[in-house]
């Protein structure tokens, strides 16, 4: 004999196993997608390829060349020598909205 309590952990396992299942193949699909990116060069050509892409973007590319700092070059704090560049720093603030039901922000 089961009892409702074991049948509600049990339905209730079910569930989180399935959609913990659903976000993990998510995610695996655009790991592949990113593992199978073509690798472009940046030279002159690139510019062209780009406008004659599809909405003028390219979805997953990697990129290989040899890049300059606008100022100075970021150094890590783990990793002696390895140094990089931040292409474009975007920032995107939320606002803030008063929910009166929830009495939260």
């Amino acid at each position: 004999p089961i009892t409702p309590g074991e049948l509600l952990c049990l339905g209730s396992s079910l569930a989180f196993s399935g959609l913990f299942y659903y976000l993990y193949r998510r995610k695996a699909r655009v790991v592949a997608r990113i593992q199978e990116a073509p690798k472009l060069q940046v030279d002159d050509d690139l510019p062209a390829l780009v406008s004659a892409a599809e909405g003028r973007c390219l979805p997953y590319v990697a990129l290989e060349g040899i890049v300059l700092p606008a100022q100075a070059a970021l150094t890590s704090h783990y990793h002696e020598g390895l140094q990089g560049v931040i292409q474009k720093l975007l920032l995107k603030e939320h606002r803030l909205i008063w929910n009166s039901l929830a009495r939260s922000w």
